[in-house]
């Protein structure tokens, strides 16, 4: 029994000695980040023991510091692959097993920060695969003349554009674009609330989730929530339309389908075109969509 205070009573002395010697950090050359024992102790009187929460407060602002997502691939208006990215995270496991080597020994140390590898979802040889085959398109029209509405539109269609949805998975049209405010550049154009017309931040975003819903519709996807307006809406048959809203309806659809798909959307020429892609290997019931009627 006296073995283990005398050891214990080294280690406090050990640590109490070399208490203000830094852990130093290093990220591809350059000093990121530094801890001192002392900083990690706990603060009850005579018990040489990590705070815990501490070091977990140390280990997360480092991950957050030195985090870089991953890219992925994506086809560009040429239609050409742009290949992906790959992302970094911090090894938390290994900077831990470093920083224990430290703590429990003495004076200063160095290490160079472990990362471990994020490689993106979306890679170049799957794009390649699923955008052989197209299963699904839709175009509506829009007045390119209205300026704040068309660039609401824009704006939609680069969210959703490339976005690849893998089989099982599910495909949220407000979860994609997030929360449509004035910061991330949507601007305020007509909605219809209760039947009537009024203005409101991403007016016009419906005509998105629209023709989205129609051509995911023709390639045989599941549709699990979708709503309409409570008016007909012009740019699509009646019935046909998908309204959404930030604090309110969605449209939600699932693939289930054997093969991954992609979303492909763009404006041209007064046009909202979305397509839906996959490979030659894809298993899928189209479905009848009626088209919008050329005026």
């Amino acid at each position: 029994m006296k073995y283990i205070w005398i050891l214990a009573l080294f280690i406090l002395f050990g640590l109490q000695k070399d208490a203000s010697a830094e852990l130093i950090i290093h990220h591809e050359g350059q000093w990121i980040s530094h801890i001192t024992r002392e900083k990690v102790e706990s603060k009850i009187p005579g018990l040489p023991i990590m705070d815990i929460q501490e070091y977990k407060k140390w280990l997360d602002d480092i991950d957050q510091k030195t985090y870089l997502a991953p890219v992925n691939a994506v086809i560009d208006e040429d239609n050409q692959i742009v290949p992906g990215r790959t992302g970094m995270k911090l090894d938390r496991q290994a900077l831990t097993d470093s920083f224990y080597h430290y703590y429990y020994g003495k004076g200063t140390a160095e290490v160079e920060l472990p990362m471990n590898i994020i490689h993106p979802k979306v890679d170049s040889a799957l794009l390649s695969k699923i955008r052989m085959k197209r299963i699904g398109h839709y175009e509506t029209f829009y007045n390119s003349s209205n300026r704040p509405r068309t660039h609401n539109l824009a704006l939609a269609v680069n969210a959703i554009n490339n976005k690849v949805i893998f089989p099982g998975e599910s495909f949220s049209f407000n979860e994609v674009l997030g929360e449509r405010t004035k910061e991330k550049g949507y601007m305020s154009a007509p909605i219809i609330v209760k039947g009537e017309f009024s203005e409101g931040i991403g007016g016009g975003i419906c005509q998105v989730s629209s023709t989205l819903y129609n051509a995911v519709d023709r390639a045989g996807v599941t549709i699990i929530k979708r709503y309409t307006h409570s008016r007909n809406v012009s740019y699509v048959p009646p019935g046909r339309d998908a309204t959404v809203s930030w604090d309110g309806p969605d449209f939600i659809f699932s693939n289930k389908l054997n093969e991954p798909i992609l979303i492909k959307a763009k404006l041209h020429n007064g046009q909202a075109i979305v397509e839906v892609f996959s490979s030659n290997t894809v298993q899928f019931q189209p479905r009848h969509v009626p088209s919008v009627p050329i005026k």
